[in-house]
Order: C-alpha cells, then sequence, then structure tokens
C-alpha cells in the first residue's frame, strides 16, 4: 500500500519525538532511534521537515527493491558517520550512569552499549552494516581504557568507522505484521530504558552520583579546549534558559528546569567534593603543585602496594585504589586550570 505525504506530515508533528511516521514509514531502526534520543533532541526532528518527501518515496519504491534487491555499496555518508559516533557516546553514557555498577563492566557492558548505539544508526533507512566486526572492534578497543569513562570516545570512533567501512544496502525480507514489529520496538525500548528506570528508582542516591560523575568526566573531555567546555556547558543549561526567555521569571510550572540547573550545579559541587577528598587521601593541602602531587602519590603507592603489606593484603588493596584513583582525579582537574593559566 503506497505511503502518502500527507499522513507522514501529520504523524511527524503529532509523534515525531516518538518516531510515529518513521513507524508508518515502515523505517523501524529510524524509529526506535527516535524513541531513545526524543527525536534527536529535537533537533533531528525538526531537520527531518525537509527530508519527508524522500523517506515516502524510498518507503513507496520498497517494494521494488524486495522484488530485485539493489546491489553495490551505499555512499559515504560524513552525517551518517557523525551521527553513529553522537548515538555511540550517548548510550555509552546512559550505560555508565545505570549499569556502572556491574561487574566487568568495562570489558562487556560499555563496548556492548556503544557498538549497539553505532549499529543502530548504520541501519536507519535502506542501509545496515556488519554486525559482528563492529562489536566486535568495540570489544577490542575497549580494554585498551579498561576503567576510565573517556573510553567512550575511542570505542565509539572505532565502532563507527568499521560501520562505515562494512557498509551495505538491506537484503530484502518479507513484510512482517504491525504487532511484530511493535512487540520487537518494545522489547528494545525496554532493554534501554530499564536499568535507567531501576537505577531512578530503586538506587536514587547512587544514580545522582553516577549522573554528575558522568556529566563532569563528559565536561573533563573539554579541558583542553576551554571554549568548547563552555560551549556543552552552555549546551547543558539550554532548555533552562530558553525557558525563561519564553515566559520571563521562572515560575511554578518551571519546577523541571530548576531541577535542571540544580543537577547542573550539583555535577560541579559534586566534583569539587571529589577533588578535596583526593587532596585528602594524599595527604596534600588544595593549590598543591604538579610535583607534590606526583611525589605523594609515588610515595603513598610504595607504603600501601599490596606485595609490600601482606599481613594486611585487604586493608592495602583499599588504600591503593583510592590512592589512585585519587591521583586521577587530581590529574585530570590540572588540565583545564593549565588551559586558563595560557589564556590568562
Amino acid at each position: 500500500m503506497a505511503k502518502g505525504l500527507l499522513v507522514t506530515y501529520v504523524l511527524w508533528v503529532i509523534g515525531g519525538p516518538a518516531g510515529l511516521h518513521h513507524l508508518y514509514l515502515g523505517r523501524d531502526s529510524h524509529a526506535l532511534l527516535w524513541m531513545l534520543t526524543l527525536g534527536g533532541g529535537g533537533l533531528g526532528w525538526l531537520w527531518e521537515f525537509w527530508k519527508l518527501p524522500s523517506f515516502v518515496a524510498q518507503a513507496n519504491r520498497a517494494q521494488e527493491w524486495k522484488q530485485s534487491p539493489r546491489e553495490g555499496i551505499p555512499p559515504l555518508s560524513p552525517i551518517r558517520f557523525t551521527a553513529q559516533m553522537i548515538v555511540g557516546i550517548y548510550f555509552g553514557l546512559m550505560a555508565l550512569i545505570s549499569l556502572s555498577s556491574m561487574a566487568n563492566f568495562y570489558i562487556v557492558g560499555l563496548p556492548l552499549a556503544v557498538g549497539l548505539g553505532v549499529l543502530l544508526v548504520a541501519a536507519v533507512g535502506n542501509q545496515t552494516s556488519d554486525f559482528k566486526n563492529t562489536l566486535g572492534v568495540a570489544f577490542l578497543t575497549s580494554p585498551i581504557f579498561y576503567g576510565r569513562p573517556i573510553a567512550i570516545l575511542p570505542i565509539s570512533l572505532a565502532a563507527s568507522i568499521t560501520a562505515q567501512k562494512h557498509r551495505r544496502y538491506k537484503a530484502s525480507v518479507e513484510s512482517e505484521t504491525l504487532s511484530v514489529r511493535l512487540y520487537r520496538l518494545g522489547l528494545a525500548y525496554l532493554a534501554f530504558t530499564g536499568p535507567l528506570a531501576y537505577s531512578a528508582l530503586c538506587n536514587t542516591a547512587a544514580t545522582l552520583s553516577y549522573v554528575a560523575e558522568t556529566l563532569g568526566s563528559f565536561l573533563s573531555w573539554f579541558s583542553f579546549f576551554p571554549l568548547l567546555g563552555h560551549l556543552m556547558e552552555s549546551v547543558l543549561l539550554l532548555p533552562y534558559r530558553i525557558w525563561c526567555l519564553l515566559v520571563g521569571d521562572p515560575g511554578f510550572n518551571s519546577s523541571y528546569f530548576q531541577e535542571w540547573e540544580k543537577l547542573y550545579e550539583f555535577v560541579h559541587s559534586f566534583q569539587d567534593e571529589k577533588r578535596q577528598l583526593a587532596y585528602q587521601v594524599l595527604g596534600l593541602s588544595e593549590g598543591a603543585t604538579n610535583e607534590e602531587i606526583h611525589r605523594s602519590y609515588r610515595e603513598l603507592v610504595k607504603v600501601w602496594h599490596p606485595d609490600h603489606n601482606q599481613h594486611q593484603t585487604e586493608e592495602a588493596q583499599r588504600h591503593f585504589l583510592e590512592i589512585q584513583a585519587a591521583y586521577e582525579v587530581l590529574s585530570q582537574h590540572r588540565k583545564p586550570r593549565a588551559s586558563r593559566s595560557i589564556e590568562v
């Protein structure tokens, strides 16, 4: 049955951020992507206004492709590659918030989440990519940056490059009923939102800490580029500031946006507390130089190394891990400070 452009635009207006128009056109991967990202943060939904005619034409040609599948390799798309990177990072951040407490998270959970995000974008439209190769590269990249949230970036980059290298047109398949498609989308949606909902409802305090640490780590990635870091901070507060421009003084109905700003402030306060605790662990006062931090770290590592404390292995292991974590926190903190000193 031919798809109508008018119906598509109506569904785009009514439920665009939830992917209703993509579901109507048979673009299930695109519909799921919009469900999980709310229309690409709203920007992708708005940008699609000009793309809907081509989507409708592509859906109406799908029957011809089933009879004679397309051959060859799809053209390289910088937009698709960028989207794969962004969604891979987004999936990794969500996994970091909801699943980072699981055993072997950086070996299994993180590369799986990032790889699936990349593959979801790769499967949008009439294209797809190789499942095994993309996930395989993600799993091989993860151990190189084991235990560090910044691992999300190289994993997403490597998986996106692999997905682009193995891109191809989708093979022809038999049409499925709407109930089967909805069942499959529902399972995928629950698999993504279930851990987040469980963490938020059953472990709220820990989830807030994970959110703060994740966003703090995300902002610290831009420590070498202060202007880009300030831009990302502005993006985090963009919903609140847009609301202020639209309605003026915040009132009772803007509580959601006040909470958004509180979360942003909580991220910074959480990072400050981590740095203060790190100074205490290393036995230093705030403002210690890089040389003092490094010297204290080396001395404490020698004292509390588990191999030198066979009579109190558990306590030594705990202190040893605390010292390493504290040194890493202060090392990250020094990068933005150095950037600011250069600007001055």
